[in-house]
């Protein structure tokens, strides 16, 4: 791909992504001129190839990141404090057994952390009809607060992404126009979603070849195409009608999904009787759907000639 100019988000998973992220103070970044943005730009070597990083904060997707981030939170402690209650009640054999569990415990904690970690030695008496004496158990006392350093990082990142291109001259694209230019492609990348939904089975699909990926993809791509101006010309149909169609809650909506129609056709059959085909559950509102669709989609509901 040296001879393409591409246009890539980062993955945050990459360390100096990560350290990008972490490290620029909101008082570093550069208000864009798109409301609601900010950014900087650095230079990176990533892979060995020279490229353009453009740090982007989004205070919306701040807001959203930080209301989601806190549910997360209130989520962890609620299955924590549960399950920490449910371990001091153990009692172990030896205080390294009791050290391990603590600390294994302590790993699974994402925005939390154990403090005053103990362990209290306890005897227990033998059991009635057998003799012998107390045994010397061990307990695990504890506590759970909240890893302030932790939260307060992913707070500071909250709404941020990488936008990376190998584009060096500034002139040709500049940092203004990488964004504008990755918020154009966003409509298709969303339309991707289809591939993590256990409805589209793609974990189903088992190909023997890189070609046989390379067409697959390319199948993909012209379906995702197809949907996409399907799904605008929808909508521009009921913009110009004045008018919308009924979401999952029953409501007009003037921006309805394409998907959400397609589940709204389940259940249409077409029977032939006598050499006449007929089609079936063809309701009233599944008509009126179809009328904002051209006449070619509508003659396969026998609709148009």
């Amino acid at each position: 791909m040296s001879e393409i100019k591409w246009l890539s988000r980062v993955p945050l998973s990459i360390k100096s992504a990560q350290e990008l992220v972490n490290n620029v103070s909101a008082q570093d970044l550069t208000h864009s001129k798109i409301e609601g943005y900010s950014w900087q730009e650095v230079e990176s070597n990533y892979g060995g190839i020279e490229q353009r990083w453009l740090l982007v904060e989004s205070q919306k997707s701040q807001e959203s990141d930080k209301i989601k981030l806190s549910e997360k939170i209130d989520k962890e402690k609620e299955k924590a404090t549960k399950a920490l209650n449910s371990l001091m009640k153990q009692k172990f054999t030896s205080s390294q057994g009791a050290t391990e569990i603590a600390n294994q415990f302590a790993k699974s904690l994402k925005y939390h952390q154990m403090t005053e970690i103990k362990i209290q030695e306890t005897w227990e008496k033998a059991q009635k009809n057998l003799e012998g004496s107390p045994t010397k158990k061990y307990q695990l006392i504890t506590s759970l607060e909240i890893n302030k350093s932790q939260v307060e990082q992913l707070q500071a990142r909250a709404g941020r992404f990488i936008l990376a291109t190998n584009e060096l001259n500034k002139s040709q694209l500049s940092s203004y126009e990488i964004l504008i230019k990755y918020k154009e492609q966003q409509a298709p990348e969303r339309g991707f979603a289809f591939l993590k939904d256990p409805l589209f089975f793609a974990d189903s699909v088992f190909l023997k070849s890189p070609q046989r990926v390379e067409t697959m993809a390319m199948l993909m791509g012209l379906c995702l195409m197809v949907y996409s101006l399907g799904q605008r010309e929808l909508r521009r149909q009921l913009r110009e009608a004045k008018t919308g169609l009924k979401n999952q809650l029953g409501k007009l909506t003037l921006r309805p999904t394409l998907r959400w129609i397609f589940q709204c056709f389940q259940g249409i059959h077409l029977v032939v009787l006598s050499g006449v085909k007929q089609v079936v559950n063809l309701t009233e509102s599944r008509r009126l759907t179809l009328s904002f669709f051209p006449l070619s989609c509508q003659k396969y509901y026998i609709l148009s000639g």
